[in-house]
Protein backbone atom coordinates (compact mmCIF):
# COMPACT_ATOMS: atom_id res chain seq x y z
CA UNK A 1 0.00 0.00 0.00
CA UNK A 2 2.80 2.44 0.87
CA UNK A 3 4.49 1.83 -2.48
CA UNK A 4 1.19 2.61 -4.26
CA UNK A 5 0.79 5.84 -2.30
CA UNK A 6 4.35 6.90 -3.16
CA UNK A 7 3.65 6.07 -6.81
CA UNK A 8 0.44 8.15 -6.69
CA UNK A 9 2.28 11.13 -5.17
CA UNK A 10 4.95 10.96 -7.89
CA UNK A 11 2.25 10.68 -10.57
CA UNK A 12 0.45 13.79 -9.30
CA UNK A 13 3.72 15.72 -9.01
CA UNK A 14 4.64 14.82 -12.61
CA UNK A 15 1.14 15.65 -13.89
CA UNK A 16 0.91 18.99 -12.12
CA UNK A 17 4.47 20.01 -13.01
CA UNK A 18 3.93 19.16 -16.70
CA UNK A 19 0.56 20.91 -16.87
CA UNK A 20 1.38 24.05 -14.88
CA UNK A 21 5.12 24.73 -14.58
CA UNK A 22 6.09 23.38 -17.98
CA UNK A 23 2.85 24.78 -19.47
CA UNK A 24 2.10 21.61 -21.47
CA UNK A 25 -1.53 20.89 -20.52
CA UNK A 26 -2.31 19.00 -23.75
CA UNK A 27 0.47 16.51 -23.05
CA UNK A 28 -0.43 16.33 -19.34
CA UNK A 29 -4.09 15.64 -20.11
CA UNK A 30 -3.25 12.95 -22.68
CA UNK A 31 -0.82 11.20 -20.38
CA UNK A 32 -2.55 11.48 -16.99
CA UNK A 33 -6.30 12.21 -17.27
CA UNK A 34 -9.05 9.65 -17.92
CA UNK A 35 -11.69 10.54 -20.56
CA UNK A 36 -14.29 10.87 -17.78
CA UNK A 37 -12.09 13.17 -15.64
CA UNK A 38 -14.26 14.89 -13.00
CA UNK A 39 -13.56 18.47 -11.95
CA UNK A 40 -14.94 20.11 -8.78
CA UNK A 41 -13.52 23.60 -9.39
CA UNK A 42 -16.61 25.57 -10.44
CA UNK A 43 -14.59 27.48 -13.05
CA UNK A 44 -13.57 24.40 -15.03
CA UNK A 45 -15.56 21.74 -16.84
CA UNK A 46 -15.30 17.97 -16.66
CA UNK A 47 -13.07 16.06 -19.06
CA UNK A 48 -9.60 16.49 -20.56
CA UNK A 49 -10.72 19.04 -23.20
CA UNK A 50 -12.15 21.51 -20.70
CA UNK A 51 -9.05 21.00 -18.50
CA UNK A 52 -6.80 21.99 -21.41
CA UNK A 53 -9.00 25.00 -22.27
CA UNK A 54 -9.00 26.13 -18.62
CA UNK A 55 -5.21 25.87 -18.39
CA UNK A 56 -4.64 27.71 -21.68
CA UNK A 57 -6.86 30.56 -20.47
CA UNK A 58 -5.00 30.56 -17.16
CA UNK A 59 -1.66 30.92 -19.00
CA UNK A 60 -3.00 33.71 -21.21
CA UNK A 61 -4.00 35.67 -18.12
CA UNK A 62 -0.90 34.72 -16.08
CA UNK A 63 2.01 33.95 -18.40
CA UNK A 64 4.60 33.95 -15.58
CA UNK A 65 2.66 31.68 -13.21
CA UNK A 66 4.70 29.14 -11.25
CA UNK A 67 3.82 26.55 -8.62
CA UNK A 68 6.05 25.51 -5.75
CA UNK A 69 5.12 22.17 -4.24
CA UNK A 70 5.30 22.26 -0.45
CA UNK A 71 4.04 18.79 0.49
CA UNK A 72 2.24 15.75 -0.85
CA UNK A 73 0.04 13.56 1.34
CA UNK A 74 -1.46 10.28 0.13
CA UNK A 75 -4.21 8.10 1.51
CA UNK A 76 -5.70 5.32 -0.58
CA UNK A 77 -6.65 6.73 -3.98
CA UNK A 78 -6.29 10.34 -2.82
CA UNK A 79 -3.28 12.65 -3.10
CA UNK A 80 -3.34 16.05 -1.42
CA UNK A 81 -0.95 18.73 -2.65
CA UNK A 82 -0.19 21.79 -0.53
CA UNK A 83 1.40 24.36 -2.81
CA UNK A 84 2.25 27.99 -3.37
CA UNK A 85 1.19 29.47 -6.68
CA UNK A 86 2.94 32.70 -7.63
CA UNK A 87 1.08 34.48 -10.42
CA UNK A 88 3.94 36.81 -11.36
CA UNK A 89 7.34 37.73 -9.92
CA UNK A 90 6.97 39.72 -6.69
CA UNK A 91 3.45 38.41 -6.03
CA UNK A 92 2.77 37.03 -2.52
CA UNK A 93 0.80 34.34 -4.27
CA UNK A 94 -1.90 31.89 -3.33
CA UNK A 95 -1.84 29.02 -0.86
CA UNK A 96 -3.50 26.05 -2.55
CA UNK A 97 -4.75 22.66 -1.41
CA UNK A 98 -5.51 20.30 -4.29
CA UNK A 99 -6.98 16.84 -3.90
CA UNK A 100 -6.57 14.36 -6.73
CA UNK A 101 -8.18 10.91 -6.97
CA UNK A 102 -6.00 8.35 -8.75
CA UNK A 103 -7.20 5.07 -10.21
CA UNK A 104 -5.32 2.72 -12.54
CA UNK A 105 -2.39 5.17 -12.72
CA UNK A 106 -4.52 8.05 -14.02
CA UNK A 107 -6.12 11.16 -12.50
CA UNK A 108 -9.87 10.67 -12.36
CA UNK A 109 -11.03 13.54 -10.11
CA UNK A 110 -9.85 16.89 -8.70
CA UNK A 111 -10.88 19.36 -5.98
CA UNK A 112 -9.09 22.58 -4.94
CA UNK A 113 -9.23 25.31 -2.34
CA UNK A 114 -7.32 28.58 -2.78
CA UNK A 115 -6.45 31.37 -0.34
CA UNK A 116 -4.50 34.54 -1.10
CA UNK A 117 -1.33 34.93 0.93
CA UNK A 118 -2.00 38.06 3.03
CA UNK A 119 0.36 40.97 3.48
CA UNK A 120 0.23 40.53 7.24
CA UNK A 121 -1.05 37.91 9.67
CA UNK A 122 -2.20 37.76 13.29
CA UNK A 123 0.63 35.25 13.98
CA UNK A 124 4.20 34.67 12.91
CA UNK A 125 3.47 31.36 11.19
CA UNK A 126 3.54 31.11 7.43
CA UNK A 127 0.88 29.49 5.29
CA UNK A 128 3.45 26.91 4.22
Amino acid sequence: MKDQQEFNKALVRDFYDLALNLKRPVEAAAKYLVPGYRQHNPGAGDGPGPFVAFMKGFFQALSSVHIEFIRFIAEGELVVVHSHIVRQPGDRGIAVMDIFRIRDERVIEHWDVLQDVPESAANSNTMF
